[in-house]
């Protein structure tokens, strides 16, 4: 096998197997001398290295897909920004933070672009115009794309350390020590913090009693050929008008489930009764074309009833919006008539409240028999939705396994989190995982450079990226035909596939409209990421000048404003009270050192500190202020030993409704951990505050480094 062309794969990937346990490495030996003829090569070459991503994956906590190392951050929107955000963007405005996980990896699905006037226009491309209207509608089904094994040297050799983004400085004055950041997802669990201040948990499973409900029935009243029939005429795939169904015991009762079946799992379509050569039928039709299909039923919903249902969605290693269009899919409706006050990550247990517009608890509790690692509770009906930003934060209950620390170090380290808090930097996952950091696209958007910002965002680049993305990127590069390097895509809405659409709609010499089909959120996340660079410099700056002690100079909020700290003022603030602006034309800057180390970062950059309106508005930014320094509140911990390392340290949500006891941990195991829980506000990262435990780097170059170094 050695000797084959794919030979050099087999010895890289066993090299990284040397770093596994050895029970590991005896499931990936049988797993490569699976009997296959030389002819089947690469498809044991990719079962063998999926079965090293997953054992390596198991062992370290760091998959090798890019970006899931980083840890589940309190990714929300402060209040004031909510009516500039939308689902995946964080969007600072004056006096608030944006969302904190912001970070677009390459191969991230976005949500299609809104429609707008000028995208209203029939396409010349054919297969583009079918693309288009496959992405309005919200409900096409792209299958999951087998990923290719990745290389741990490249995400070493390429990825962002913290050094890179202007993270530097700690603190505290602990010694640190090491520890595994999710060995498993389920190592990391987030709570949502409502607005009224209490934690969301999965409590009740029970349906509210409302006796306008359709009975349960409606569920199985309709054959699995008759609901597919029922499918294909919502979703417009035949050339249908519509679908008759034979009610064979014709009572009236049988007819009325048939049609609450119908309207019920079918939103957009009506139903009425017809007799035929003797025979009583359910006739199914639109009866308003497509539009139907987007917006719930009004006249079959109870004026009593509130317009929205309110639920708690827990999920499993799955971020919102995946969770969303999984929802969407199954409920067959569009996605945006679901609302939520936060996103959360994937890598991670997370719970948090989502409001759905006329949907029934009946409805929503029956997908908890067809979806695995998911569960929706605690139902509710409403007058509102929700609203992004609404929240007052998340807590966090977080394993580090294998810890190295003494209970003396364990003990100082969270005791100053507790007391004196973290460096509020954004962290890792705001400025992506590839090669190109996603402020680099920023700076070049605001320096109005759009051929850098096509290059930045289409160029071949070094690291790890999935097979599709290199031979698309390849195209581009060799044919600069928009279209041609689109067919390499299989998932089109990545924001390289958005770009190609648009650059295939608006030629290469109107770059700004191609660049304008990405979502609005998704293209203001780059600018913004380049704010948080900046912002994380400066701030670093600031502590290595000045301490952990207010000064003449230093900024603080009074209301929603900033004003300086003058001398005689100094002993009414702490470090605490002090913010750091991002970059806008709607801010001031220190009165001290730091207000020139702006200006001349800026001026590096090619960019106007005075002048930070841009040509296009969307760009212009207004700039926002940001504490220093964050102090965690709710803050316990303890440390743990045990000897299984695949057990779970601590019940979930779900275990609790199980009725599962708590786990129990030996005296004297073979591993040390430490469980910890605390309370973050919005627009922080519990990455930093990690940090700051552990004194060490969070990226996942490094991370990555530090699991293998520890497995040797």
């Amino acid at each position: 096998m050695l000797g084959c062309p794919c030979g050099w794969f087999f010895r890289v990937a066993l090299a990284a197997a040397a770093l596994l346990r050895p029970e590991q490495r005896a499931r990936l030996l049988v797993a490569r001398s699976a009997p296959r003829a030389r002819s089947q090569a690469p498809g044991s070459l990719k079962c063998f290295l999926g079965s090293l991503k997953m054992e390596m994956t198991e062992m370290t906590g760091v998959s090798l897909k890019r970006g899931s190392v980083a840890v589940e951050d309190n990714d929300s929107v402060a209040p004031g920004e909510a009516k500039r955000q939308k689902v995946s963007e964080c969007c600072p405005t004056k006096g608030q933070d944006g969302l904190e996980n912001n970070s677009l990896p390459s191969s991230e699905k976005v949500p299609g672009p809104p429609k707008t006037a000028r995208e209203g226009k029939k396409s010349s491309d054919p297969q583009l115009e079918e693309e288009e209207e496959e992405e309005e509608d919200g409900l096409s089904e792209e299958g999951e794309e087998e990923e290719e094994a990745e290389s741990f040297a490249n995400m070493m050799k390429h990825g962002l350390t913290e050094l890179d983004v202007g993270i530097t400085k700690f603190v505290s004055s602990h010694q640190g020590f090491s520890g595994i950041l999710k060995e498993r997802y389920s190592d990391f669990v987030v709570h949502e913090i409502g607005k009224d201040g209490r934690i969301s948990h999965l409590s009740d499973l029970s349906v509210p009693v409302d006796e306008e409900d359709p009975s349960e029935d409606v569920f199985t009243v309709l054959t699995a050929e008759e609901k597919q029939r029922l499918e294909e005429l919502q979703l417009f795939k035949n050339k249908e008008t519509s679908v008759a169904i034979e009610v064979i015991e014709d009572t009236k009762e049988k007819r009325t489930v048939i049609h609450q079946a119908i309207k019920s799992l079918f939103p957009g379509l009506e139903t009425k009764t017809e007799d035929r050569e003797g025979k009583k039928y359910i006739v199914a039709y639109h009866a308003a074309g497509k539009k139907a299909l987007a917006n719930p039923r009004k006249h079959s919903w109870p004026k009593s009833r509130g317009s929205y249902c309110h639920f708690v969605l827990y999920k499993e290693n799955k971020d919102t919006m995946d969770a969303i269009n999984l929802l969407s899919k199954y409920l067959r409706v569009k996605p945006n008539i679901f609302s939520y006050m936060g996103t959360k990550d994937k890598r991670a247990i997370t719970v948090q409240e989502i409001a759905v517009l006329k949907i029934t608890a009946q409805r929503l509790a029956h997908l908890n028999k067809c979806l695995m690692n998911f569960k929706l509770g605690n139902f509710s009906y409403q007058k509102n939705p929700l609203k992004l930003g609404e929240l007052q934060g998340n807590h966090f209950t977080v394993v580090l396994r294998n810890i190295t620390g003494t209970d003396d170090q364990v003990e100082q380290a969270m005791n100053s989190l507790k007391e004196i808090g973290f460096i509020n930097y954004y962290g890792m996952q705001r400025f992506g995982t590839t090669a190109v950091p996603t402020y680099q696209v920023g700076r070049a958007i605001l320096q109005n450079s759009w051929a850098e910002v096509m290059d930045l965002i289409l160029k071949p680049r070094s690291g790890a990226e999935k097979g599709y993305l290199v031979k698309c990127r390849e195209e581009w590069a060799k044919t600069k035909d928009p279209a041609a390097a689109l067919r390499k895509l299989p998932v089109k809405r990545c924001v390289e596939g958005q770009l190609l659409r648009g650059l295939s709609k608006y030629g290469l010499k109107n770059i700004v409209s191609a660049f304008g089909i990405i979502p609005r959120n998704n293209r203001l996340m780059y600018i913004h990421s380049y704010q948080s660079y900046v912002w994380n410099n400066m701030v670093s700056k600031r502590i290595e000048e000045y301490g952990l002690s207010p000064v003449p100079g230093d900024l603080v909020l009074k209301g929603a404003a900033a004003a300086c700290i003058e001398e005689d003022d100094v002993n009414n603030y702490s470090i605490h009270d002090v913010v750091m602006p991002l970059p806008g034309f709607d801010v001031i800057y220190p009165q001290h050192k730091i207000s020139e180390a702006y200006r001349e970062m800026l001026t590096a950059d090619n960019l106007d500190i005075d002048n930070m309106r841009h040509k296009i508005r969307d760009y212009s930014l207004s700039g926002a202020y940001r504490k220093i320094i964050i102090r965690p509140q709710n803050v316990s911990w303890e440390v743990v030993t045990y000897d299984d390392p695949k057990i779970p340290l601590f019940n979930t949500d779900v275990d609790n409704l199980e009725g599962k006891p708590p786990p129990v941990f030996a005296s004297e195991g073979r591993y040390r951990a430490l469980k910890m829980d605390f309370s973050l506000p919005p627009s922080t990262y519990a990455t930093m505050a990690i940090r700051e435990v552990l004194k060490m780097d969070t990226s996942i170059k490094n991370q990555t480094q530090l699991n293998t170094t520890w497995l040797r």
